[in-house]
């Protein structure tokens, strides 16, 4: 009975994904979860979620749980770039969905990086799909934000929209566990892997026009970054380890 009734389960989330209930990315139920919608133990959803996986059609990751499976998105960091370049590169539709859009005054942080004590603060959900991908807040000075409206912010990126000529931007890249907060806007159980990137984009002058903190599930994206073969150097241009 226990054989028949796990590959039931297994045929009953196939049919599941198959009609886009679970899209690419998506995170399943918990198997305690699913436990209990079945009827049956842990161990008889999980043989089944085994199947799935033997199948290539779901993947686990410790802190997540079961998510459909999907290929990552592959951010370069050889060049300047938005999140929805990365996306639309990677065949995924993007969009925005703006949380907090607010002319205030300044952290302290963020007012000695841009030399601005009024800032337009932007947070944002970028979407791949129908799936968040990304939690971002922007920084921008007052004087080059103030013309801005919520619909240009939530259409158009802040490369597009500054009339300014850029010159860069330098990236830190680091892991970390999800908040509540973070977990609810990406629909990732809380504690779950992220990964934190704080970007400082600067105009062609060398003056820091953005700064920018980005949130990403760590299951839906990797960075990638060339090696150069130059002698002497142990790592790519710009790249540095912190201690």
């Amino acid at each position: 009975m226990r054989s028949i009734r796990y590959h039931d389960i297994a045929s009953e989330l196939r049919d599941r994904v198959s009609a886009g209930q679970f899209t690419a990315g998506r995170l399943l139920p918990s198997e305690s979860d699913l436990s209990r919608e079945f009827g049956v133990s842990r161990v008889t959803v999980r043989r089944a979620l085994e199947v799935l996986r033997d199948e290539g059609l779901v993947s686990a990751r410790q802190g997540f749980g079961w998510f459909v499976s999907s290929d990552p998105v592959s951010q370069t960091l050889g060049r300047l770039g938005t999140i929805e370049e990365q996306m639309q590169a990677s065949g995924l539709e993007p969009s925005r969905r703006i949380i907090d859009f607010a002319f205030e005054k300044a952290t302290k942080r963020v007012s000695k990086v841009l030399g601005s004590e009024q800032v337009l603060r932007v947070k944002r959900v970028n979407m791949a799909g129908n799936e968040p991908f990304a939690v971002v807040t922007v920084w921008c000075p007052f004087e080059l934000g103030k013309h801005l409206s919520r619909h240009d912010v939530e259409t158009s990126s802040f490369y597009n929209l500054l009339k300014i000529h850029l010159g860069g931007a330098t990236q830190t890249i680091g892991a970390d566990s999800a908040t509540s907060e973070e977990s609810q806007l990406l629909e990732i159980p809380v504690g779950s892997p992220i990964l934190r990137c704080d970007r400082v984009t600067k105009d062609d002058s060398g003056k820091a026009v953005l700064v920018s903190h980005h949130v990403f599930p760590g299951h839906r994206t990797n960075f990638v970054v060339d090696l150069p073969s130059v002698p002497a150097s142990i790592a790519p241009t710009g790249l540095r380890l912190v201690e």
